[in-house]
């Protein structure tokens, strides 16, 4: 789509793709290796999603996990979503999922809610 970002830039540094999305770190990541997952076409938010493309997003952000638990053994968890909408706080209206590797102590903890 003309005047998307992530429609129109040829110069991301991939770090995965298969044939539906790929994968790019974050520009202002919240911790090291934040990746974003995107599709390759054009959709507006993850609602918008077939199926297909929804599955080959979460095939890639598997792939990404996996990279980022070999890159970093202090990785020990990880924050997987998306935004929808401006006022959940989207940004760039190209449906993308952030992959965000946590390591302990990078944020206060909070109490589990089940049990394991």
């Amino acid at each position: 789509m003309k005047g998307c970002l992530f429609c129109e830039n040829e110069e991301f540094e991939l770090v995965g793709e298969n044939r539906l999305s790929y994968a790019i770190r974050d520009k202002y990541p919240v911790t090291n290796l934040h990746t974003l997952i995107i599709s390759k076409m054009h959709y507006k938010t993850a609602f918008d999603l077939p199926s297909e493309e929804l599955i080959s997003i979460f095939e890639l952000s598997r792939l990404c996990r996996e990279d980022i638990m070999n890159i970093d053994s202090d990785v020990e968890g990880f924050n997987f979503g998306t935004n929808s909408g401006v006022v959940a706080g989207q940004k760039i209206n190209h449906v993308h999922f952030h992959l965000i590797p946590r390591r302990i102590g990078d944020i206060e903890p909070k109490a589990a809610t089940c049990p394991e």
